[in-house]
């Protein structure tokens, strides 16, 4: 195996591996999540795509780990697999002048389950309960840094992406809080409770946290 493959494994390994935020090398992802009283509901989301991040996935001997590996067909293979969730529209444009690749997706989905297999579909980063009313989202946006991660290769993705952001809102009925491990990530933005809770990071900062970063949601 070719180093320069090995370096891009080892970025894999610590960004987001939620299928929602998989993106997070496109370096700017928006998603908002919407569920109601009965765990039906929609997600919206935007994804910017640099050309930067294209570059990078035709480094040689990396053309096998894509930078971008979410387009259109991306999601109907997925969905193919979900027959309670499906596309209501996508669409990418692209910036004048050699721009960003902006593409916006929504979803819907019928029940809390389809929910988290679109998530994740390993089933160790998403999970969901309800006791005594209260329900329970909780997401791995990102697992902590491998540690033979390169570090020059690290350095690079977090100076593309610092025009970036990663922003994720949950709308429900009742009060939604939101709370974050570690406990406090100064970086970040977050807004809680009410309608809807957020949280919106930098990416540059997002990949500065080598312990990683979770989110639980309440309702």
């Amino acid at each position: 195996m070719s180093r320069s493959v090995k370096r891009r494994r080892a970025v894999w390994t610590m960004t987001p591996l939620l299928a929602l935020l998989a993106l997070s090398s496109c370096f700017g992802v928006s998603a908002d999540i919407s569920v109601r009283e009965d765990g039906s509901g929609k997600i919206a989301m935007e994804y910017r795509v640099s050309p930067m991040a294209e570059a990078l996935g035709r480094l040689d001997g990396n053309r096998r780990w894509q930078t971008v590996p979410v387009g259109r067909a991306d999601f109907d293979r997925t969905l193919a697999r979900l027959p309670d969730m499906r596309l209501v529209s996508f669409s990418a444009t692209e910036e004048s002048g050699g721009g960003d690749t902006v593409n916006r997706a929504e979803l819907e989905f019928k029940n809390i389950e389809t929910l988290l297999a679109f998530l994740d579909a390993s089933g160790r980063r998403a999970s969901f309960s309800r006791e005594n009313g209260v329900r329970r989202l909780s997401l791995t946006l990102m697992e902590a840094r491998s540690a033979d991660a390169d570090p020059d290769l690290l350095a690079l993705l977090r100076e593309v992406s610092r025009p970036y952001e990663l922003r994720l809102n949950l709308s429900a009925a009742g009060t939604v809080s939101l709370k974050t491990a570690p406990a406090s990530v100064p970086a970040a933005r977050i807004l809680s409770p009410g309608k809807t809770a957020s949280l919106t990071i930098g990416t540059g900062e997002l990949l500065s946290l080598a312990g990683g970063l979770a989110v639980e949601f309440t309702w």
